[in-house]
């Protein structure tokens, strides 16, 4: 049975000739990830997973931006209200269930950087397969600029890609690059003119679909298994921090001082 992808309102799904292309699809939000569009991302994965007419996966943002991260409008107007007493309640098994829907599907995840992939949108980037991203594009993980702690899977990608010295100065920093040098640090796999961005994706997601689909699929999983093992023992303790982190007056100071457009006066707690 066919997947019903016409009932996800924040995201697209199209699919044509074994490949599907997965779009965050707010575009004039920056395809910021609110709670909607996160639980959508929580369960999409599942369809593409067992969507028999699907071998590859490419996903990207659409407009100019592959995801500016959460929503910072959000987060600000949630602080101190039952909604974000729920919502760092429910984050954490939330963001586990996300993360582990990605690494579970067996299809090739091809990840199109059209754009601006920052916080979250990073993160996502890093846990598909492959990354290609448009060298103008800026990337990084700037959760403590807003108060919060990199833990909905910053502390579990980078230390695997960068080490944990480098990934450890460029979350504590909330430091952002451009595609350039995130390939030159081997965070993303293919660096390429923005226009170049799709057509590149697939590309080699034609390749990928006309490969045997059996050991194009296992070879991925038997990768995965290892970021199985680094997401068992970091998710838990990072998202968990970063619950904390959301309800401190840090967080909300920082979150107002960008709507405001204006420096930030941090107390520390």
């Amino acid at each position: 049975m066919t997947p019903d992808y016409s009932r996800y309102r924040y995201i697209a799904v199209q699919r044509e000739g074994g490949i599907a292309t997965l779009t965050l699809n707010q575009p004039d939000n920056r395809n910021a990830i609110h709670a909607e569009m996160h639980a959508e991302l929580e369960h999409v994965w599942l369809d593409l997973a067992s969507d028999r007419e699907v071998n590859v996966i490419v996903f990207t943002g659409a407009g100019k931006t592959f995801s500016a991260g959460g929503d910072i409008k959000r987060m600000a107007s949630r602080f101190g209200t039952d909604e974000g007493w729920k919502f760092s309640l429910d984050t954490p098994a939330n963001t586990r269930r996300m993360f582990q829907n990605i690494l579970e599907v067996e299809q090739p995840i091809i990840c199109a950087v059209n754009g601006d992939a920052v916080g979250l949108g990073a993160t996502l980037a890093l846990f598909s397969d492959v990354a290609i991203i448009a060298e103008t594009a800026k990337f990084g993980d700037s959760h403590v600029k807003v108060g919060l702690v990199a833990g909905d899977g910053g502390a579990v990608v980078w230390p695997l890609l960068v080490g944990p010295a480098r990934a450890k100065e460029f979350l504590m920093r909330g430091r952002l690059i451009n595609g350039k040098e995130a390939h030159e640090l081997g965070l993303v796999n293919h660096v390429v003119p923005a226009e170049q961005v799709m057509e590149t994706a697939m590309s080699m997601a034609r390749e990928l679909n006309a490969l045997p689909p059996l050991a194009v699929r296992w070879t991925k999983l038997s990768v995965n298994k290892w970021l199985k093992h680094q997401m068992n023992l970091i998710l838990d303790a990072s998202i968990a921090y970063e619950m904390l982190s959301i309800n401190s007056k840090d967080h909300h100071e920082a979150a107002k001082a960008f709507i405001e457009k204006r420096p930030p006066s941090f107390k520390g707690y």
